[in-house]
């Protein structure tokens, strides 16, 4: 088999159906399958499943982990090129597979490929330009990354972060690699993590900016806390970064964002548009910071960080971002 395309699920809700559908409907030229992996689902989705062509596998929810379920799933296909999605990750056309596939088939040293994710029509305003923001930089940049430079990888934070910068949402491993180098048995950024794992053995990475899907989260402002605080925990635990290392970045970098914003809501005329959406992001950029804030130093919260971490079916569908550079 020439590809898989495996997709994580619980309760994938109506939108799953059409993101079967449109994996379904994927023009190729080269043999692929689809592999579900629920986790105990109870709604539609496991029939929805069934009643596909995809062939599905069953795991209870206690047993769901962001690294050991991908790789349970990668470890029952023997496809060439095993791609991801999460089932609210819709395809934005007939070609993205393909598209995934061929990027990584021109470069022999590339161990995975991702693509860009685009917003939903319905999405609020600011996410969706972040999302363009983040991606038209990867786009302007050299496609292919690998570690050009070790004394700068060793001492440029922001050149590490480029480097291993991934998302399951939307991506596509060498089998070959994984059986060497599998998913790091982690329950948050697996992708990332592996991503650092594989660039640090010498491999490279591509991205297919023409490999698109839709994907994006509206979070309201306690969403907007917890997801910041998921998110700032994983990079202190995996890389030892700190988003905001001090009390005084929280301002700086609220302020940062509040100028980026007040150029999109001046030339889209969000306050005619979305005047709710524009009156709620201060907070919400605030709540963003705050979150990051206290992430990084979760170790020190001791018992109440259940209170404050995002519970795991939201946590594994959601986008993952961080500064690229």
């Amino acid at each position: 088999m020439k590809a898989c395309v495996v997709i994580p699920t619980k309760n994938g809700g109506a939108l799953f159906e059409r993101v079967l559908r449109q994996t379904f409907s994927q023009v190729t030229g080269f043999p692929f399958e689809v592999l579900i992996v629920d986790s105990g689902s109870t709604d539609q989705t496991v029939s929805l499943a069934r009643s596909s062509k995809a062939r599905l596998l069953s795991i209870r929810p206690e047993e769901f982990q962001h690294g050991d379920t991908r790789n349970f799933a990668v470890s029952q296909t023997d496809a060439e090129f095993v791609a991801f999605l999460t089932h609210d990750a819709l395809p934005a056309n007939k070609f993205w597979l393909r598209n995934l596939v061929l990027k990584m088939e021109l470069h022999t040293d590339v161990a995975g490929a991702f693509g860009r994710h685009r917003a939903y029509p319905e999405c609020d305003p600011f996410t969706t330009d972040e999302l363009e923001r983040l991606f038209d930089h990867l786009k302007e940049l050299d496609p292919v990354q690998k570690i050009e430079d070790a004394e700068r990888y060793a001492s440029d934070v922001s050149y590490r972060q480029l480097l291993h910068f991934f998302s399951n949402n939307n991506s596509c491993l060498r089998r070959s690699v994984w059986e060497k180098l599998p998913f790091p048995s982690v329950n948050f950024a697996e992708d990332q993590a592996w991503a650092q794992k594989v660039i640090e053995a010498g491999y490279a990475k591509v991205y297919a900016d023409d490999a698109v899907v839709y994907h994006s989260h509206s979070f309201n402002t306690v969403e907007t806390f917890r997801r910041a605080f998921d998110e700032s925990r994983a990079m202190r635990e995996l890389f030892d970064y700190q988003l905001v290392p001090s009390r005084s970045f929280i301002f700086k970098n609220c302020l940062h964002q509040l100028r980026i914003d007040r150029r999109l809501i001046v030339s889209r005329k969000l306050m005619k548009t979305a005047p709710v959406c524009v009156l709620k992001r201060p907070i919400r950029v605030l709540a963003k910071q705050l979150g990051s804030f206290a992430g990084q130093r979760a170790k020190t919260l001791g018992h109440v960080q259940h209170l404050l971490s995002l519970d795991q079916s939201k946590k594994r569908n959601s986008s993952y971002k961080v500064s690229v550079g």
